[in-house]
């Protein structure tokens, strides 16, 4: 256990560079993320439905940070700074991306819909019927 613990709070892990495969993905990962954030930036007035737009506008600043906060954690681990290059920060960055991810995964699962517009058909012969009793 102790190991373990070692292993994941170890201050100033070595081994990284940056011409490590690791590096090169998590560094396009993090560059890809701030793109991304960019691009999302100017799709979302596109969109013409009110309810997607409003559900998507913490997408792209919360790309942007996550993006920032990786590239952040990948500098620190291969320039060996204390305590930022620690293997359990990129855990919690890793556990809140997915938090972030499946929080609205159910937002827009829950709170997405489109209305659908009802075209009301009206009959003279319906004030002749009968109809039920209150």
């Amino acid at each position: 256990m102790k190991s373990f613990l070692i292993y994941w709070l170890w201050p100033n892990p070595a081994g990284w560079h940056y011409g490590d495969q690791r590096v090169m993905v998590l560094l396009g990962v993090s560059v890809l993320l701030i793109v991304v954030s960019f691009i999302i930036r100017c799709v979302r007035p596109r969109f013409t439905n009110a309810i997607t737009r409003h559900l998507t506008s913490s997408w792209s600043l919360a790309s942007f940070w996550f993006g920032v906060v990786a590239l952040l954690l990948v500098v620190c681990r291969t320039e060996m700074i204390q305590f930022l290059s620690m293997r359990v920060l990129w855990a919690v960055w890793a556990l809140l991306l997915g938090l972030y991810a499946l929080f609205q995964m159910l937002q827009f699962r829950r709170r997405h819909y489109t209305m659908i517009k009802q075209t009301r058909v009206v009959d003279e012969r319906d004030k002749y019927l009968p109809r039920k009793n209150r």
